[in-house]
């Protein structure tokens, strides 16, 4: 059975009204070809032909409603003046066109529609002599057939609505999953220019190094190269653990490394590979030293990452200090070095202080922005204290009940 319901819903409408059609035809049919009493007058081809055409009207019904209904009445009308054929236990077409007013049309239409309908319903009976009995229940079949018209105009209504948020809602996922996907692809992207940049710049600084080192101090000269292969080497795997997990179609090869992401327990490791290029680092953790979320610990590695690699790549200075103050409810992460600082070589900001002659966008600070962002925090970068040199200071929040304040 539901397979034919979910057929006649999907079927043409004018063949649905066709199919409604040919159903009232077989039942108003059936008073004209069961047994009359010998007192009643026989059954006519002309009383048979009125009535088919009383009914031909509701192949119109969904277009023209009002005038369906008129038509039938009309047709009625003639039928009960003018024939005496057998009448119906209940006017079918009637009925229904009745039903499809109250479900299309208007509330002025349906008003007037009504009262008239009730006004020929009166008069149809009192033509018959019928009784009070008779005329209420009349009046009672074509009020259901009216409720259930309006009861079916607000299913269709709620049934729109209801496909309609459906649509807003899935143009809404597919709007949100296309952001995100733009936020991973940033986030992806901001983590391979501090991977890279870093070690790249790591490994520059080794390089232009080594051939003074080979002349002057062979030992020396050795251990660059070990620190531009440890650094490449660390850089490669850092990458891979990042991308790894992009792949989608690694069915024959090997997993990738599911390993977390460096935090504020690998810097020392870091900053060892920074005083491999010659500048002299210096680390301090001030404040009640604790674990911290590791989104967070991340965000603290790459901040002084990018802050000293910019020190290797634009300060030209032999010195650097890595500050970690821990307070009750935020942590701040100050890079400062002893270099050319703002205004005395093509060192880079977010805005003021850049040279004329400078390129580069200044990507790194910007980066180092939209992470203290991401964690509530702030992010200023400007000349260090007492005018001498460069300093970084990053301020972000590590109670999550703070973030937004």
């Amino acid at each position: 059975m539901p397979a034919w319901g979910d057929w006649i819903r999907r079927a043409d409408p004018r063949r649905r009204d066709l199919g409604l059609t040919l159903l009232v035809q077989l039942a108003v049919t059936m008073p004209f070809v069961v047994p009359r009493s010998a007192d009643l007058p026989p059954v006519t081809w002309t009383s048979y032909g009125m009535t088919t055409l009383g009914v031909l009207p509701l192949i119109w019904r969904r277009r023209a409603p009002v005038a369906a209904l008129v038509a039938i009445v009309l047709i009625g009308g003639v039928y009960k003046i003018g024939l005496d054929g057998p009448g119906q236990p209940l006017p079918y077409a009637g009925l229904i066109v009745f039903y499809t007013v109250a479900l299309q049309c208007t509330a002025r239409v349906r008003v007037a529609t009504g009262l008239v309908s009730a006004a020929a319903v009166a008069v149809s009976v009192g033509w018959e002599a019928g009784t009070a009995r008779e005329l209420l229940f009349t009046l009672i079949v074509s009020a259901a057939a009216y409720a259930l018209g309006r009861l079916q105009h607000t299913r269709q209504a709620y049934t729109e609505a209801v496909e309609a948020r459906a649509a807003q809602l899935e143009r809404a996922n597919r709007i949100e999953a296309e952001q995100a996907a733009a936020r991973e692809r940033a986030r992806i992207a901001r983590e391979m220019h501090d991977i890279l940049s870093h070690a790249v710049s790591i490994m520059i600084v080794q390089a232009e190094a080594g051939p003074v080192a080979v002349r002057r101090a062979p030992e020396r000269a050795e251990a660059a190269f070990d620190a531009i292969a440890e650094t490449g080497r660390d850089a490669m795997a850092q990458l891979r653990t990042m991308l790894g997990v992009l792949r989608t179609d690694r069915a024959h090869e090997e997993a990738a490394p599911r390993a977390p992401q460096p935090g504020i327990g690998a810097l020392p490791a870091l900053l060892e590979r920074v005083r491999g290029s010659g500048l002299a680092v210096a680390y301090e953790r001030t404040g009640s030293v604790r674990v911290l979320p590791a989104a967070l610990e991340a965000t603290v590695h790459r901040v002084v990452q990018e802050a000293l690699t910019n020190v290797v790549k634009h300060a030209g200075a032999s010195e650097a200090v890595v500050r970690l103050e821990y307070g009750p409810q935020a942590l701040t992460v100050t890079v400062t070095d002893n270099g050319r600082g703002l205004g005395r070589g093509p060192r880079r900001g977010w805005g003021a202080g850049r040279r004329s002659g400078d390129s580069s966008g200044g990507h790194g600070l910007i980066g180092i922005r939209e992470r203290a962002a991401a964690h509530g925090g702030t992010a200023e970068a400007g000349p260090a204290p007492g005018g001498l040199g460069f300093c970084v200071r990053v301020v972000l929040v590590t109670s999550p009940l703070e973030v937004g304040n």
